[in-house]
């Protein structure tokens, strides 16, 4: 019977392997749950960081076609 989720092979070098093997250890877990959790934190990193960069490059172009700002006290008189 297959299995419902997809599945990913990753290669490690053995250093790595046993830094992983210790970290999941400490926290009582299996290696490929923590594995799977730490991929899924760096991938909405990414995600942030790309939403942050596409908001920077918004909030700029509306800052250069916005027109002359006016103070409060100006706006209310």
């Amino acid at each position: 019977m297959p299995t419902k989720k997809p599945r990913l092979n990753v290669t490690f070098e053995t250093s790595e392997l046993n830094t992983l093997g210790l970290l999941a250890k400490k926290q009582n877990k299996s290696i490929s749950s923590l594995a799977k959790e730490l991929i899924l934190d760096a991938l909405e990193r990414h995600e942030d960081v790309a939403l942050s960069t596409l908001a920077n490059e918004r909030v700029d172009e509306f800052e250069k076609k916005s027109q002359k700002t006016v103070s409060h006290d100006k706006a209310w008189k």
